[in-house]
Formats: structure tokens, sequence, C-alpha cells
């Protein structure tokens, strides 16, 4: 058993809003030195920390249409439901629990923004949006979207509590989404004083959010509400114990390993693959979406 240690643990920076619908702290790629290449497949990651939004029943507030290229973005709700709609066909309304996985690949506009329910109500609003890099030889795959219920992912019981698999396998059982490369993408929601072990290859880049409550890494390790945990890439096997109700969102994946050039809203392999994005998107290419 070889032990995975915390590299660092990180507050949340100080939030800003993208749009008028999404107020969030950044944490990849931020001046923690989680660059893209540290945190590679994890390109970027958008924390909206729990926040009461008051009824918008005029104008749901959101973001308008807007492009992407050469990679994939993973919203999950925790609280509040978000509405999406893109230039491929896919779309939605994701509620509190569940995921939306898009694929941009070769090219896709989309515009997400709160649900028309949730706009009229108002009430706590909380996500987390990541972005997934593709392998180059799938940037240029045709765009897709996955909706992902939470009655879809499967849940499994550990001491105290449940883990919920969106993506990769935890104790042989995988999660609900399709993925390019190897991808972990879990909750683990624990009583006070459950605890599960969580085990991935040492190589894998590995890390944590408290969506909910306050854990210890490794028994030791005190992790308060919305921080973020960057575990070493020194071992496999590491722990996490609830000091009160707790909901965690842990994320590992293998690194590409492939040049990463990006500008934007688009993640390529070469500064001359981000020119031709922007050319693409000029004449039209990622389809028609309106706002």
């Amino acid at each position: 058993m070889s032990v995975k240690q915390v590299e660092m643990v990180l507050a949340p920076r100080e939030p800003h809003y993208v749009g008028d619908g999404f107020r969030v702290h950044n944490y990849i790629p931020s001046g923690y030195g989680l660059t893209m290449q540290r945190m590679d497949p994890f390109i970027m990651l958008d924390y909206a920390s729990k926040f009461h939004f008051p009824p918008s029943p005029y104008k749901p507030k959101g973001v308008g249409v807007h492009p992407h290229r050469g990679f994939e973005t993973v919203t999950i709700a925790y609280k509040g439901s978000v509405a999406h709609h893109d230039s491929g066909g896919g779309g939605g309304v994701i509620e509190e629990g569940d995921v939306q996985w898009m694929t941009a690949a070769s090219g896709v506009l989309h515009k997400e923004y709160h649900s028309e329910s949730f706009s009229q109500t108002g009430g706590d609003f909380q996500m987390v949006q990541l972005w997934v890099n593709l392998p180059a030889k799938h940037k240029m795959n045709n765009p897709s979207y996955q909706a992902i219920q939470n009655n879809l992912m499967p849940k499994i019981q550990v001491e105290g509590g449940l883990i919920e698999v969106i993506a990769g396998e935890f104790n042989g059982h995988e999660g609900a989404a399709s993925t390019f490369s190897p991808v972990h993408l879990m909750n683990a929601k624990l009583n006070k004083g459950g605890k599960a072990s969580l085990s991935f290859p040492a190589h894998y880049n590995t890390a944590l959010i408290v969506i909910e409550g306050e854990v210890k890494v490794n028994g030791t390790e005190e992790v308060p509400l919305d921080h973020f945990v960057l575990m070493a890439n020194d071992g496999e096997d590491f722990s996490i114990t609830a000091s009160v109700d707790s909901v965690v969102l842990v994320l590992s994946g293998e690194p590409l390993k492939e040049p990463i050039a990006a500008h934007g809203p688009f993640v390529m392999n070469t500064r001359e693959e981000i020119m031709q994005a922007f050319q693409d998107y000029e004449l039209g290419k990622f389809g028609v979406l309106e706002d």
C-alpha cells in the first residue's frame, strides 16, 4: 500500500461572475500553480459555491451563446438547476444531483443559464464546471452531449455513506459517463464520522473539493468547506473522513501529456490550430444557435 499524500489545500479565491448567472471561484488554471499542464487532463475548474439568487422571472440569468472547440465541458448541479442548448442539438435541464457532459470537439455553440423554474423562484445555487481536455486524435470528432440524471449514477455504500460515480469506476462499478481518456469523477457523500477509501494510479492527477461540510484527508489533514485539495503524485491510496455530514467531489485522470495551446474558448495542440478555430468560428462552421 502506498499512500497518496496531500500536496496542498487551497482556500477559494475571490469570486467573479461568468455572465450574470454563475458566481464562481476559479481553481484551474490559477496562480496557485494549478496550470493546465499540472492538472492535465483537467484544464479548467470553476466552482460556484452556494449562493442565493433572488427570483428573475423575466429573463433567466446565465451566459449567452459562445463557442468551444477541442475539449469537453462537464457541469455538476448541487443546488439549483441549469438549462443548456447547443448548436449540435444537445440540450435540456439538469436538476440537483444531475450532470451535463458536452463534448465540444470540432466545434459547437452553446448557452447555459438558470432554468425557467429556478428563475421564477430563486434560491440557493451551487455548481461545478470542469473542462476535460480531449486527446489530439479526438479533438475534431463530431460534437455530442450526455445528459446524466442522478438516478443513472451507481451509488456504492461505504462506511457511513456512499460514493456516487459520475465517470470512471469505484470498486468495480462503472460511472454513467462515456470518456475519451481515463477520467474518474465521483461524489463522496458521507455522514459525520463516515469514511471513504479511494485509490488511483500514482501518476494520475487527483484533486478534491469540499462541497458540503468539513473532512480530514488521510486522517490528519483538515479541509474546510469550499476548499480544494491537490493530491501529490506520490502514491495511490488515500482516505476521506467526514468531520460533519459532508459531500466531496473527487476527480482523478490520466495525463494526456500532449502539447496544450489554449486561447479563450478553444483548447488545441498548436497555435496554428487555435488560429484555424477562430477562422472556422468566424466562417460560421460551428453551426447556428439563437441567443
